[in-house]
């Protein structure tokens, strides 16, 4: 099965031949987003209450546009880095990362209490429970996609050690599986049952159907996630998996972290990381946090439907709600979306010209 964007389809190998997946800001972009947060910021306001037209990125700007167009029509990914870490605080940086997701799309919410901006770090999870969420917790994670069509990660403060991330192709991994058992890459176009983890909105089922693989339009796309598969199987109403779709997704992670498919890098403190979830999958090792609560690890994550995303297939519709071309879709509604959350969808929509799916 060829995609369409053939850059999507890499291997580490190429990564390293054509590093156009990586980009730098120099000093005057850092000056200019320095300025940008602290003339901008008010105390009294909330994240939500902050329009695109209140930061001017300045040179920046362009740097930030070239990494956005790798994500959506070359490698799926890309590292930006030199963000103005150095003398900003905590809030201010976040802060930051919320003023690039402004000028970058619409955000979406990301968990039971409605979120639309998360800082990951350890709070103690218990990853792999029915309510375990990864970026809470310090664990080795699996293979996955969050549920949007980009996520953003700035880096704040790293672990003491551990904490790499790791990036795959899964257009590549397709291919591979598709090259080795084919029979089993059949099965992976096929529904598999993935759980909310607990998180539903009142009018969503505690789970729900998508399939690993699906295409539309020449593109190949990607969902998956052990873990609310794992979840899944013991939710009253989900189908038992066969040993053959536990063959097919065995293979799929082994593939995924095979040492020419798997990327892997170590985050550095003011670095963004920007992921297209269609055509790549991530995972994180474990890590050791420092004892000071001012160095442990700490990365702002924004999940983001941007105005330039492309037709879904529709059987990404019990997950992302729409699919249409350049709609507002994606993340986990939660059970604190209120009036407020929608004012900022709607208000943030109308900014970027896009509509509410």
């Amino acid at each position: 099965m060829r995609h369409a964007n053939r850059q999507a389809a890499w291997a580490v190998d190429d990564l390293r031949t054509s590093p156009g997946w990586m980009f730098e800001l120099d000093d005057r972009a850092r000056h200019d987003l320095t300025s940008a947060v602290r003339r901008a910021a008010d105390p009294a306001k909330t994240l939500l209450d902050y329009r695109r037209d209140d930061f001017d990125l300045g040179s920046a700007s362009p740097v930030i546009a070239a990494s956005l167009r790798a994500v959506r029509d070359g490698t799926g990914f890309a590292i930006l880095r030199g963000m103005p870490r150095d003398g900003l605080t905590a809030e201010e940086f976040e802060l930051l990362t919320w003023a690039i997701g402004l000028h970058t799309g619409v955000a979406r919410p990301q968990g039971k209490a409605s979120p639309f901006m998360t800082a990951v770090r350890d709070a103690g999870t218990v990853y792999r429970t029915g309510k375990g969420r990864g970026y809470s917790s310090n664990a080795d994670l699996d293979f996955h996609t969050d549920s949007a069509d980009i996520v953003l990660l700035t880096c704040y403060n790293v672990a003491k050690s551990g904490g790499m991330s790791m990036v795959s192709s899964s257009v590549t991994a397709h291919e591979v599986v598709e090259a080795e058992r084919p029979d089993l890459a059949e099965l992976l176009h096929l529904p598999f049952h993935f759980s909310r983890q607990a998180e539903e909105a009142p009018d969503e089922a505690p789970f729900y159907p998508n399939p690993v693989y699906d295409q539309r339009d020449g593109l190949l796309f990607s969902k998956w996630n052990r873990n609310r598969l794992r979840s899944a199987q013991a939710i009253e109403g989900v189908p038992t998996l066969s040993p053959a779709q536990f063959d097919a997704l065995d293979l799929l992670d082994d593939v995924l972290r095979r040492p020419n498919v798997m990327h892997t890098m170590y985050l550095r403190p003011g670095d963004m990381q920007i992921l297209n979830n269609h055509v790549t999958l991530h995972s994180r090792t474990e890590f050791e946090d420092h004892d000071d609560p001012v160095l442990k690890r700490c990365l702002f994550r924004l999940w983001l439907a941007p105005p330039d995303g492309v037709a879904l297939p529709e059987s990404w519709r019990p997950a992302y709600r729409s699919v249409e071309a350049g709609s507002v879709r994606g993340g986990i509604v939660g059970q604190a979306y209120d009036e407020a959350r929608r004012a900022f969808e709607v208000r943030q929509a109308g900014d970027l010209g896009m509509r509410i799916g």
